[in-house]
């Protein structure tokens, strides 16, 4: 039996396939294509909403390209010129592919060659007639952008047009442990940052939870917008800040200490990034 592609229904199985998934999109607003690299459920961090099963610590396998080029030319003819969208039962305003996402089951840049599957990737949307009228986006923590081939690939990336959606859920060293379980210092993310926004059009994405009915504290916000403050007095220039709350249950031991916090929380907290200059999009 066919799913029916809902906002609620990330399942990467969905298609059938090993490295394209669909998905509807809350914060694109339509049918997000996704690319898992991380096929073996393993990422570098920890972060306690995902929603990833049997989640590991590691790295993604080795990336079998031919699979990857034979899949998304398969997926997209499917999708422009097939009945996938009547078959998944999609809303009729949810039909147009808003993007194509490297996301997936992990940290994306973490698979050797990232930057040859960027290329790769751009190049077959491209000749679909896909790319440039729609996104091209890497979801990311950022933590690894210090290797070369991870900034050769985000070049690549804006030669496509695309942009980087740069994760970044707390701005103290106590929040990034208890959220994201990361080795990796505020200050090293925020280097990351600066370095993403100059080599492709970064977004920050940072989602916002109520951990154990603390509602949004208030030291994790002035963190936070204290971190914008100093990188735009850094010269960071970001295309926009995305905030968003749970959009579906967390597999992880500390499911059962999250909630989601409400629009008129998100919405306020929106207003105080606002005043500091930076666009904000908020998705609940």
């Amino acid at each position: 039996m066919v799913s029916t592609l809902t906002v609620n229904n990330h399942d990467r199985d969905v298609a059938g396939l090993k490295y394209v998934y669909p998905v509807i999109s809350r914060r694109a607003g339509g049918l997000s294509i996704g690319i898992n690299f991380n096929t073996n459920n393993a990422c570098n961090w920890r972060c306690i909403y995902c929603q990833v099963p049997d989640l590991t610590i590691g790295a993604a396998p080795d990336l079998d390209f031919q699979l990857l080029e034979d899949e998304l030319r398969f997926f997209l003819n499917d999708v422009l010129y097939g009945d996938f969208y009547q078959r998944f039962q999609v809303d009729e305003d949810k039909r147009m592919i808003k993007d194509i996402a490297m996301s997936g089951n992990g940290e994306p840049t973490s698979v050797k060659d990232f930057d040859l599957a960027v290329a790769l990737i751009g190049k077959i949307a491209t000749e679909a007639g896909v790319l440039p009228q729609s996104h091209f986006v890497l979801i990311t923590n950022g933590s690894l952008l210090h290797r070369p081939n991870v900034q050769n690939g985000l070049k690549k990336l804006k030669e496509y047009g695309g942009e980087v959606w740069f994760k970044l859920d707390s701005a103290t060293e106590e929040g990034r442990a208890l959220i994201n379980n990361a080795g990796q210092s505020c200050r090293a993310s925020v280097e990351n940052l600066l370095l993403a926004a100059k080599l492709c059009p970064t977004k920050l994405q940072t989602c916002w939870l109520d951990y154990d009915k603390r509602g949004l504290l208030e030291q994790e916000k002035n963190a936070f917008l204290d971190l914008l403050k100093t990188i735009k007095a850094e010269g960071c220039v970001l295309d926009g800040v995305m905030l968003y709350t749970l959009a579906r249950a967390s597999l992880q031991p500390e499911s059962v200490r999250l909630e989601r916090l409400s629009i008129e929380v998100l919405n306020g907290f929106a207003c105080e990034i606002m005043r500091l200059g930076f666009d904000v999009s908020v998705s609940a």
